[in-house]
């Protein structure tokens, strides 16, 4: 009965020690150096939270050209292993640089690196590329001398050694491989040697000669964390730089404002979110396990799923024949690699999964972590364990394959590519274009746009002809003058000739060659050059009712309190006020010509020219006038008055109300505009879209026109004594929008000039 019981007591150590050595098994490659892939050694933590071996760290900045800033120049390295350049030189581990290295080093300038110029006063940060996340890190100025060093990860290191015995004895650790057996140890420099190291790297008559040696030992470490700044013990936690810091640090400006707790705050928080990650993990083992088998089974599905893909895609693509062998493969291609990405990322969570079991992997190393009592130490271990313990928890929870087995989207459909191989035909060139007549106008430069019909083959490039319809015609076709490889769909005509007509057509081009030509569209430019002005309402008695655009083109009246009041008081007589803003350029010689639009739902505008002196006399202080059916025009306007009158009116101004044109009794007679020539005096006509406004100076007319037609519909007299400007008066609501010069649209894309002709 005894020798059973001590029999299944010996069995159930055995199976004891066979997991837990298991589990360091399992453990070692959380273990590993991404660098070197050996035991970490001096491990540092990067600012990205991984962790690289001191030696490795330094071999990885000189390789990217760093020179001398592999730790703090200024000071003797704490341990031997830390220096690599003065390791021994019978037994030196690392080769020395070649000649050429040597050479161009010595050329950029000694304690020098790349992008730094020497005795900059602000030097470049060394950038250390991660092994780990393939990431940039930036260290800072001091590079691997600000870093920490992981002393938590390196007593783990060294339990997992002691575990599996890991070497029967204690190596020399400046020694080149094979090293040979220490046979002394030194705590001020925390390393083993054998005899020929021990007295290399303490030779005589220095201060390091007088260091009592010790036995050999792999657990020489400092008792505390440090900072590297200030070679202080750390005492607080940043949590906004999420970093350790000390007393010296925390007064410092560079946390001026941070959320700073002592490191026993930040221990007790990290350890109890810790122990709750991994006693939810240890919890739902057979969650973990039932996962796990889930993921196999998605693997073997997926191997399957894939093979029968890619069977289906060869199938389809050998049905085309040798002309697509070249695509098979491509596609073949891109399955293979969408295969090798899901089995990589079903892989990888597999593993992951795995190492959540009971001693395994990653959970192993938490459990180890978690017998830690350095409180700094942990606490610098345990943040970036903890972010990977979280990420563990959240996959567990929210679980889902990393990748679908299915591979459905990688069949072919080859029904429309056989359809298009049966209707194969020669190409065809594109069809003639349509030109957009509600956008295309002609002001001081020609704006022409169009589109292709829905159906038509694409356009390379467009070929854009015009000519003048008013010039005597000349023998012969037709000259036009062309414009070659026009790019989009509108183009600007530059320094078109005024009070001319133009015929326009577009075609366009792609590889089959040009097709039709569009219907042509005929333009009349206005009849003088473009007037180029804004609005200018500083003066006057009405500019709290009027409101002007930023851009100083467009002007808005609000009615104010008296034509409310006329609405309720219908019988009675009102008082209504001129609003009136002219413009800020005045003319005074030649022929100008500008165009604005005017809101149909104003009440009553009038748009026109004046004298600039007589304006501001009549209107700076305008008397109120009686009704709102007043008319302003009387005595000043399109010379309604007797004719017997010699004086010409200092002002004239065209009747817009309610979307109409008003057309004064008299106005036929000093427009002479009946008939077909014009509408008849003493009515009233629709209101086009834009108006037109053409003054003459030397000839002391002015003239009111539809800008889009360019149809005459008032001719006027006007004293050109002095400066003549443009005016626009309000009264009740309205709103005036001047046209916008075209070059400075910005949709317009085309410039068209240096035009050439075709015969």
């Amino acid at each position: 009965m005894a020798e059973a019981e001590d029999m299944q007591t010996f069995t159930s150590i055995m199976d004891a020690l066979v997991r837990i050595s298991t589990s360091m098994k399992n453990m070692e490659k959380e273990l590993l150096c991404p660098v070197c892939q050996e035991m970490y050694k001096q491990p540092l933590v990067l600012p990205c939270t991984h962790n690289v071996c001191q030696a490795c760290a330094r071999e990885v900045l000189g390789q990217q050209g760093y020179v001398g800033h592999g730790g703090d120049p200024s000071s003797e390295p704490t341990s031997p292993a830390s220096t690599p350049s003065t390791r021994s030189p019978r037994l030196s581990r690392r080769t020395l640089p070649k000649p050429e290295r040597l050479d161009r080093l010595l050329k950029s300038g000694f304690g020098t690196y790349p992008g730094r110029k020497r005795g900059a006063l602000h030097p470049q940060a060394i950038v250390f590329p991660c092994p780990a996340c393939q990431g940039d890190v930036e260290l800072g100025e001091r590079g691997l001398a600000g870093l920490f060093r992981n002393l938590t990860l390196e007593r783990v290191v060294e339990r997992y050694r002691q575990s599996v015995s890991v070497g029967g004895s204690i190596l020399c650790q400046l020694c080149k491989p094979p090293p040979l057996e220490a046979t002394k140890g030194c705590t001020e420099c925390r390393a083993t040697f054998c005899n020929e190291c021990f007295k290399l790297f303490h030779p005589w008559g220095t201060q390091k000669a007088q260091h009592e040696p010790t036995l050999p030992t792999l657990s020489f470490r400092p008792k505390g964390l440090m900072c590297p700044d200030h070679k202080e013990e750390v005492t607080h936690y940043c949590k906004t730089c999420q970093r350790l810091v000390c007393q010296l640090c925390r007064v410092r400006r560079t946390h001026s404002g941070h959320k700073i707790t002592p490191v026993l705050s930040a221990y007790q928080a990290l350890k109890d979110k810790l122990s709750k990650s991994l006693t939810y993990i240890l919890g739902n083992q057979d969650t973990v396990q039932t996962q796990i088998c889930e993921l196999e089974e998605t693997l073997r599905h997926t191997e399957v799923s894939g093979q029968q893909a890619k069977e289906e895609v060869s199938q389809l693509v050998r049905g085309l024949g040798a002309v697509l062998e070249e695509k098979r493969a491509v596609l073949l291609q891109a399955i293979e690699d969408c295969q090798q990405e899901r089995l990589a990322r079903l892989g990888a969570q597999l593993q992951e999964h795995r190492s959540l079991l009971d001693g395994s992997g990653l959970v192993g190393y938490a459990q180890e972590v978690l017998k830690e009592t350095d409180q700094p130490c942990f606490v610098q271990a345990a943040k970036q364990l903890h972010n990977r313990i979280a990420r563990a928890t959240e996959a567990l929870q929210m679980f889902r394959p990393a990748a679908s087995s299915s591979f459905r989207h990688c069949q072919l459909d080859v029904g429309r590519e056989m359809k298009l191989l049966t209707e194969l035909n020669f190409l065809r060139v594109p069809e003639a274009p349509v030109i957009d007549t509600q956008r295309t106008f002609a002001y001081d430069q020609i704006f022409l746009c169009w589109r292709l019909p829905p159906h038509s083959p694409p356009a390379w490039h467009y070929t854009i002809e015009f000519r003048r319809t008013d010039v005597p015609a000349q023998p012969g076709p037709a000259h036009w003058q062309r414009r070659e490889e026009v790019r989009g769909t509108s183009a600007l005509l530059e320094n078109p000739d005024t009070g001319s007509v133009y015929v326009l057509r577009v075609r366009g081009c792609n590889k089959a060659g040009y097709g039709e030509y569009s219907e042509d569209v005929h333009l009349h430019t206005p009849p003088a050059p473009v007037l180029h002005f804004f609005l200018d309402g500083r003066w006057g008695s009405s500019r709290e009712r009027l409101a002007i655009s930023k851009d100083q083109r467009a002007v808005r009246s609000v009615p104010g309190l008296p034509l409310l009041l006329a609405a309720e008081r219908l019988l009675t007589g009102c008082h209504l006020s001129v609003d009136v803003v002219l413009g800020d350029v005045a003319v005074t010689q030649g022929r100008s010509y500008w165009a604005c639009a005017v809101d149909p739902a104003s009440y009553l505008v009038k748009v026109g020219v004046g004298l600039e002196s007589k304006l501001q006399e009549s209107f700076q202080g305008a008397a109120d006038v009686i009704s709102p059916r007043y008319d302003p025009d009387s005595g000043h306007d399109s010379g309604a008055e007797d004719a017997t009158v010699e004086a010409l009116p200092p002002f004239a101004f065209l009747t817009i109300g309610m979307g109409k044109i008003l057309l004064g009794a008299g106005a036929g007679a000093g427009a002479g505009l009946t008939g077909r020539d014009g509408p008849a005096a003493g009515c009233t006509v629709p209101l086009p879209p834009r108006l037109g406004i053409c003054l003459d100076y030397e000839q002391g007319r002015v003239s009111f026109l539809d800008a889009v037609s360019f149809r005459g519909l008032l001719e006027c007299p006007l004293d050109c004594s002095g400066p003549v400007c443009p005016a626009f008066c309000f009264i009740g609501g309205g709103a005036v929008q001047l046209q916008e010069p075209v070059g400075t649209k910005p949709e317009r894309k085309v410039t068209i000039g240096g035009f050439a002709k075709l015969d």
